[in-house]
């Protein structure tokens, strides 16, 4: 095969892997559904493809290769990383608000708990009240 062809086919594949990646990330709507879709596992193994034909090939590319396989994969691990910090973040500030929001309904169950004690204990002085003047109204009958 002539130089230049396998050169411009190497630069494909790493291209289109690239752009494989960068929809997997979230950055680039994906043609097929028209949507940005993310799926960080999907990512990591097309870098890993990446990193492994950049190993592969080490000793037998051009520096323009070279220059442009180790530029996508620089690009893709820093954009992979930026994600992944934001999916962690993402996940963190979920699991905050659904503490905050057990929380919240914990206490509200304690001070619903405690307004039934309340009663309860309204209740039962009111009870006392009513025996005590039920007694106090027999004693006066029988004076």
């Amino acid at each position: 095969m002539n130089e230049d062809k396998n050169t411009q086919l190497f630069m494909a594949l790493v291209y289109s892997l690239q752009m494989q990646t960068m929809i997997h990330l979230g950055k680039i709507q994906n043609p097929g559904t028209g949507e940005i879709e993310e799926n960080l596992d999907a990512a990591q193994a097309t870098i890993d493809m990446l990193d492994m034909l950049n190993e592969k090939t080490k000793n037998n590319r051009s520096d323009d290769e070279t220059n442009f396989i180790k530029n996508c994969l620089s690009d893709l691990k820093l954009n992979f990383t930026s994600e992944k910090i934001k999916k962690e973040s993402e996940s963190k500030n979920i699991s905050t608000e659904e503490k905050s929001q057990d929380d919240d309904t914990t206490a509200t169950e304690d001070n619903s708990d405690s307004s039934d004690q309340v009663i309860e204990e309204n209740q039962a002085g009111e009870a006392k009240e009513a025996k005590a003047d039920s007694d106090k109204t027999e004693d006066e009958k029988k004076d």
